[in-house]
């Protein structure tokens, strides 16, 4: 596979999507603890419309170590959660779950990506999800490893030159899928 042209998507195809540094703003050496420190990144909500309307079903899925760190509780990830859906919504889009790891990195859940816990419990609570029909869309290398252990396609958000599909950001992604060529 070379492009995302020979992907040939449509609505029975299911999109994974990091949240930081894909939907939102990546805090460097910290998290997003708050609704206020959460920013989108630029063209993301639209972007998330348009692939509403090509993807069957939509997933976040995002490792929340600071809830095991304690710099952040449940109650304030799942304010953000529902923040980031309100928006996504208003702007016309749909995310079907947000999925979240809050586990520190040496407690072995099975859910913290790499580990491909959070792709296998999507698939048991939705119907017809096929990982050979799933596109990992995540910034770092835990993000892509999550993809290809799971057996998804992945596409890696970087402006470097790491091979496979990569696009520079989500609105990037979904500007060639909707626009190849």
């Amino acid at each position: 596979m070379q492009s995302f042209n020979d992907l040939k998507i449509d609505s029975s195809w299911t999109l994974f999507l990091d949240r930081d540094g894909v939907i939102n703003k990546r805090l460097i050496n910290d998290y997003v603890k708050n609704i206020d420190e959460f920013e989108f990144l630029p063209g993301v909500e639209k972007s998330i419309a348009r692939l509403t309307k090509i993807f069957g079903k939509i997933f976040v899925v995002t490792n929340q170590r600071g809830i095991a760190r304690k710099l952040m509780t449940l109650e304030d990830l799942l304010l953000i959660n529902d923040f980031m859906l309100r928006k996504i919504e208003n702007a016309g889009g749909k995310i079907d779950k947000v999925y979240f790891c809050p586990h520190d990195r040496n407690e072995g859940c099975g859910c913290r990506k790499p580990a491909p816990g959070m792709a296998f419990k999507a698939q048991q609570e939705f119907c017809g999800i096929d990982f050979s029909k799933s596109i990992m869309v995540g910034d770092t290398d835990s993000d892509i490893e999550f993809g290809k252990n799971a057996g998804m396609i992945t596409v890696h958000i970087t402006t470097e030159d790491v091979g496979g599909l990569k696009a520079g950001s989500l609105y990037e992604f979904t500007r060639m899928l909707t626009f190849p060529g």
